[in-house]
C-alpha cells in the first residue's frame, strides 16, 4: 500500500471526524491533478476551475459515505466526470438566440452577426489526425512502454506511483519512461506535419 494511499485515509478520516483542516489538507493535496484533469475535459480554464470547485463541494457533502473500498483518486475522478457532464447538460439546456433574429434599431432592422469562435472542421480534423496518430502509435509500443506511457502522461502519475505500482525502482521507472518516449518519437517522425518534429 503506498504511502500516499496511506495518507489520504488518515485525512479522510480525520475529515469524517470533522477535522476542517484535515479536509483543507486533502483539497490541497488533489487539487491540482483535479484541475488538471478537469483542463483535459472542458480545455476551457474557467469551466475546468467550475468543475472543480463543484466537485469538491461534492466531496464535503458526501465524504461521510465514502468507505474506502477504492482510492479516493478514484472516487474524486468520478466525481469530475460526473460535475462535467452535469455542466454540459446544463449548457445544452441552455436558452439561445437564433442567428437568423434580427436586431432593431433606430435606424431599421439590422442582420444579427455572430462570430464563430469554434475550432474550424480542418482544426478539429486536424486534432483527431494526431489523436488517432498518436493513440496507434502508442498501440505499437511494447506493453511495458505503453503502461509507462498511459501511466505518466494520460493518467498522470508521478514517477513514484508508478514506481509503485510496476514494483521497480524509480531510476528504472525514469530510464524507461525515456526510452518509451523516444521509442514513441520514432514511430511518430513518419507523421511530421501532424506534430512539427
Amino acid at each position: 500500500m503506498s504511502e500516499s494511499y496511506l495518507d489520504d485515509q488518515m485525512l479522510i478520516t480525520r475529515a469524517q471526524g470533522g477535522d476542517r483542516s484535515a479536509f483543507n489538507a486533502l483539497i490541497r493535496k488533489h487539487e491540482t491533478r483535479a484541475y488538471q484533469y478537469a483542463f483535459r475535459l472542458t480545455r476551457n480554464p474557467e469551466e475546468a476551475a467550475d468543475i472543480v470547485a463543484d466537485g469538491f463541494v461534492r466531496v464535503h457533502n458526501a465524504l461521510k459515505n465514502f468507505k474506502g473500498q477504492s482510492a479516493f483518486t478514484t472516487w474524486l475522478y468520478r466525481i469530475l466526470t460526473n460535475c462535467y457532464l452535469d455542466a454540459r447538460k446544463k449548457e445544452k439546456n441552455r436558452v439561445t438566440t437564433s442567428l437568423e433574429a434580427v436586431l432593431q434599431t433606430p435606424d431599421g432592422d439590422v442582420e444579427r452577426q455572430i462570430e464563430d469562435t469554434s475550432p474550424s472542421p480542418y482544426d478539429d480534423l486536424e486534432r483527431t489526425s494526431r489523436e488517432t496518430t498518436i493513440e496507434d502509435a502508442v498501440g505499437l509500443l511494447p506493453e511495458y512502454q505503453r503502461a509507462m506511457i498511459v501511466m505518466y502522461h494520460a493518467e498522470s502519475m508521478t514517477y513514484e506511483e508508478i514506481a509503485a505500482a510496476l514494483d521497480l525502482p524509480v531510476g528504472t521507472v525514469k530510464s524507461r519512461l525515456n526510452r518509451a518516449r523516444i521509442s514513441l518519437r520514432e514511430l511518430l517522425v513518419r507523421d511530421q506535419e501532424l506534430f512539427k518534429i
